[in-house]
């Protein structure tokens, strides 16, 4: 678990249209992560 307050750690993800967008190339930049823990899962 990432603790409140932490730095969060490099990572890289497909986009939307496919493209990898990675946490660094936005580096000094405010970043917002919006997500759904349990999207597509039972219960």
């Amino acid at each position: 678990m990432i603790e409140v307050g932490s730095t969060a750690p490099t990572f890289s993800l497909p986009d939307d249209a496919g493209n990898t967008v990675s946490l660094a190339d936005h580096r000094g930049s405010w970043v917002l992560f919006w997500w759904y823990p349990k999207a597509s899962t039972p219960g």
